[in-house]
């Protein structure tokens, strides 16, 4: 306790020693007294409180390099297009390629260079969602895994495809396991429906190992940390385990030694489930957002200890906007629009989407918001910069690259901090933050480029969808067609793609009952496994429904045929007798061809038209009514 010291074991002290002890600073009071004397031989009775010294506000050392290899402009300099909705980008390291993949399956490759990057090639990668992606740690290989059960493997340099595994089963996650300079480079895959993660040979493309009893659910995140040599894998349980990618794939001994000991039982006890998983660069820590709590969370990797907690729930945005304590304060109309797709963030769809990434210094997270894309500075627990606050779009995605496209003597933050160098050499960096949007075709850059025109930061690089229709054609009725759709159903959200060069009367019907409500709130009201699932009666009983003109159209048939899955036809009652009724298969159907018009096909949200198809019926018509919520075109 204070004041209260042991007795010397032998002997008296010598004066000198007494006037030394008196004056060790080890014994001085908050206020500067020694214990067992007062400031005042007089104090008697209560007394004012001491004045308690204030906090000191953390500070991390060179902080304001590490803000300045950051991009300097708060609003994006240039976009760029893909021809469908992007679901990820990632920046290769150390051989500095920024790749993107959308959902139509494509993923395209580009070179960063000085001031912007430079397009390369693209692949035709899937026939299907790109599920999942994984660069590895060396920045050579690159991996992506695909709804069509098939795991493709690029050679980042060459930008070529080297090898196709073939699956029997639908992909969930991939993941490098292997570190720099591998003999034996390994993918890891997850399953869709299952609890187990299969490990390949990348080269022989043949299966090495199979993991069973690691997980209880289905893996759905996955990330390896070359510093100890140790994967780090989350379920949909909210589950979080550990395992080397070699041996016995044990937990390594490097790492905490009982699992009681860590917070990784953070999100079981939450009842989240994480959504996005990413280390640093030196592997100190990891980062993670999770569904449905929208938190953000910082964990010590060896120790498994938590550090760090972010709320971005949408109670507490709600209550800081009210309370005018939010980092902006918005108008209400626009703050209405914004929670609106946050509300969305929380689907099939995008809830693997949204990430958390960290800086080249480790001592920064980024990830995007309702407010725009926040830097928090992890260390002094601060928000340093924001990107996007005044763009109308939500960042989603996100990858940065830091470096130095041709100066090669300053490689890292880190190195350039220890150096302490001018800040004329972290001006002559070239930082690049890219960003995805909800249901955007194209990805963002923010750079160091404030001076842009905002008429023409959008390159026009894909071709307009719309390449059938006259402009003329267009002005009159621009509402009337659209090249894809969103059925928000009661089990999730399925996304089109509309084929209005084909089949122009018939998407122009679905369009104008889409946009009027006409399908809001309606059935599938038959259901037949292995076949089709139907819907767009208002009737609910399969006897209703009318098209836009208030008779039946005819029938639109093109090259289009049914030799897929999720293809998107009209139901009719024979020739030319469509009305509003529509279907979306679950197998080739090629007996239909000529008798029903196709005009698209289920591009995303697939897993929600299998639950669909496999829901309890009683004669074709499902149980429980799964209802078409609404429909949205774009």
């Amino acid at each position: 306790m204070n004041g209260i010291r042991a007795a010397p074991p032998t002997g008296k002290r010598s004066r000198s020693e007494l006037e030394a002890d008196e004056a060790d600073p080890r014994h001085l009071n908050v206020d500067g007294s020694q214990d067992g004397q007062s400031s005042s031989d007089d104090d008697l009775g209560p007394q004012l409180p001491s004045t308690v010294p204030k906090k000191k506000r953390r500070i991390l050392p060179h902080e304001k390099l590490y803000i300045a290899s950051l991009p300097a402009s708060a609003r994006y300099s240039k976009s760029l297009m893909h021809k469908e909705s992007l679901s990820f980008v990632t920046m290769t390291p150390s051989t500095d390629f920024l790749i993107t993949s959308s959902i139509d399956g494509v993923v395209k490759f580009w070179k960063k260079v000085v001031d912007g990057i430079d397009f390369v090639k693209e692949f035709r990668a899937h026939a299907g969602e790109v599920k999942s992606v994984s660069a590895s740690s060396d920045g050579r290989s690159f991996a992506t895994a695909g709804a069509d059960k098939t795991v493709k493997i690029f050679d980042v340099i060459t930008f070529d495809l080297l090898a196709v595994i073939n699956l029997e089963y639908p992909p969930k996650n991939i993941c490098w396991v292997h570190g720099r300079g591998a003999s034996t480079p390994m993918v890891a895959v997850s399953i869709e429906d299952h609890n187990v993660i299969h490990i390949y040979g990348a080269e022989s493309q043949k299966l090495l190992h199979t993991i069973e009893r690691l997980h209880r659910s289905p893996v759905a995140l996955m990330s390896y940390n070359e510093a100890y040599d140790c994967v780090i894998s989350m379920d949909e349980g909210g589950m979080v385990e550990y395992w080397r990618p070699s041996g016995s794939y044990d937990k390594p001994d490097n790492v905490f030694q009982y699992k009681s000991s860590t917070s990784l039982f953070e999100f079981k006890k939450s009842k989240s489930v994480p959504s996005s998983l990413s280390l640093s660069p030196t592997g100190s820590h990891f980062a993670t957002f999770s569904f449905p709590d929208r938190k953000v969370r910082v964990f010590d990797f060896a120790s498994g200890k938590l550090y760090r907690t972010y709320d971005e729930s949408l109670e507490t945005i709600a209550e800081m906007q009210q309370a005018g304590t939010a980092l902006q304060k918005l108008e209400d109309l626009d703050f209405g629009r914004r929670l609106a797709i946050e509300r969305e963030l929380d689907t099939t769809l995008l809830r693997n989407k949204a990430n958390v990434i960290f800086d080249e210094s480790g001592h920064f997270i980024i990830y995007g918001s309702m407010l725009g894309v926040k830097v928090i500075n992890t260390f002094t627990n601060r928000v340093v910069k924001v990107f996007g606050q005044e763009e109308t779009f939500r960042s989603l995605n996100l990858c940065i690259y830091q470096g130095q496209p041709q100066k090669k003597g300053v490689v890292t933050v880190s190195m350039a901090a220890s150096a302490n160098p001018l800040l004329q050499d972290a001006e002559a960096r070239d930082p690049m933050l890219v960003s995805t949007a909800p249901g955007k075709v194209r990805f963002y850059l923010f750079t160091n480029d404030s001076d842009f025109n905002k008429s023409t930061r959008d390159v026009q690089n894909e071709k307009p969808r719309h390449l059938g229709k006259s402009a003329a054609a267009e002005t009159i009725k621009p509402a009337e067609t659209g090249s894809a759709a969103t059925l928000h159903t009661t089990y999730g959200d399925i996304h089109l793609r509309l084929f209005p060069d084909a089949a122009p009367k018939a998407v122009e019907n679905f369009v104008t009952h889409a946009k009027n409500g006409y399908y809001n709130n309606t059935i599938f009201h038959r259901v037949i496994r292995k076949f089709m699932i139907q819907g767009g009666d208002p009737l609910g009983d399969g006897t209703g429904g009318e098209s836009i003109w208030g008779h039946e159209f005819a029938d639109e048939f093109s090259s289009l045929r049914h030799d897929k899955s999720y293809t998107l036809s009209m139901a009719n009652a024979g020739p030319n007798t469509n009305g509003s009724q529509f279907f979306i298969t679950t197998e080739k159907t090629p007996w239909l061809d000529g008798k029903h018009t196709i005009f698209g096909r289920a591009v995303q949200g697939l897993d929600v038209v299998h639950r669909i198809e496999n829901a309890r019926v009683h004669k074709e018509r499902p149980e429980e009514d799964i209802k078409i919520v609404s429909i949205s075109v774009t």
